[in-house]
């Protein structure tokens, strides 16, 4: 018996990369796409990034589970969510530049609607930290207005959903010590290491 698959054409991987390419396009164009997103390897390990048509949406390191982060993308922003690598590589490029050491600060338009009250006010003074330095939890608690918000400010940091691009790893604790990360302490040390070396 004569399996129907096998007498369907295959395709190969340039056309199927085409192929995907223009129904990606067709869905943008037709206002279908709410948010695409695309892996990138970094010396980190590798990131997934997400963006909606207002800006950079997520940034995930591997160990917060990439197929868990969309999901929760799919079910909090929108369901039509597509890999569409082409839509971020602005962003891919300005991360590659920071890694490079070409790039002290991020120029790509953010979509902060993950971040809502007072964790977005601490992801909004987040970028003052100058690239290369880093300031204290309580440091940071007072430049969003409430001094006694330390732990507040450890939580917006430990949920930043643009880890890299907004840097809550330059966030340390008052005697110095490195504190927790998202992607992991040895990432938040090779991030901190990365600036310090420029």
């Amino acid at each position: 018996m004569t399996n129907l698959f096998d007498a369907l054409p295959t395709l190969d991987a340039e056309a199927n990369r085409r192929l995907h390419q223009s129904l990606t396009d067709a869905a943008y164009a037709a206002g279908l796409l709410d948010v695409a997103y695309r892996t990138l390897d970094t010396p980190v390990g590798t990131l997934l990034l997400a963006a909606t048509p207002k800006g950079l949406l997520r940034v995930a390191y591997a160990s917060e589970g990439h197929d868990k982060v969309l999901e929760t993308l799919a079910r909090e922003v929108s369901p039509r969510l597509l890999l569409a690598p082409g839509r971020l590589d602005g962003a891919a490029r300005e991360i590659e530049e920071y890694f490079a050491k070409r790039r002290s600060a991020f120029e790509v338009p953010l979509d902060l609607r993950l971040a809502h009250g007072f964790r977005r006010t601490v992801l909004l003074h987040l970028p003052e930290i100058g690239y290369g330095e880093t300031a204290s939890y309580a440091a940071v608690a007072r430049a969003s207005g409430n001094a006694k918000a330390v732990r507040a400010v450890g939580s917006a940091c430990a949920t930043n959903p643009l880890p890299v691009v907004v840097p809550c790893h330059r966030v340390v604790r008052s005697d110095g010590s490195i504190g927790e990360y998202v992607g992991g302490v040895e990432a938040k040390r090779a991030l901190l290491a990365l600036e310090a070396a420029a």
